[in-house]
């Protein structure tokens, strides 16, 4: 095990830019939490949103997160709705949870506009 999170961050990096899904996520929760690094939550984001695209469920749902309190992005509850939806039909079930806490904080109108980004979501990562 890594104990040094310099070193971390740098295989992280490497995996992650070579397309690896793992080491995007793990790259991203490095620099959303400033593992080895200043921390970046517009960073963060960048790399889950790679991630999450190509289907990686956890970044997904730390997707989601990052709308839902705004960190790195301005807050959105449409964003995070979507994000939180597709990591939930992948089986994460804090994802499942958090995405209902945040339907409570939203009308019909927005719920609809998050289940119809969903699905171009779901569709795109394909």
């Amino acid at each position: 095990m890594i104990h040094d999170y310099a070193i971390a961050l740098q295989q992280a990096r490497r995996g992650a830019e070579a397309g690896d899904l793992d080491a995007c996520f793990r790259f991203a929760q490095m620099l959303g939490l400033g593992l080895g690094t200043a921390q970046s939550y517009a960073q963060a984001v960048h790399w889950y949103r790679k991630a999450a695209q190509l289907g990686h469920a956890q970044a997904q749902c730390n997707l989601g997160f990052m709308y839902g309190t705004g960190r790195g992005v301005p807050q959105d509850y449409v964003q995070a709705y979507a994000w939180y939806n597709l990591a939930a039909a992948a089986g994460e079930d804090i994802a499942r949870r958090n995405r209902d806490a945040v339907a409570e904080r939203m009308g019909a109108a927005q719920i609809e506009r998050a289940q119809d980004l969903s699905r171009e979501l779901f569709d795109a990562a394909g």
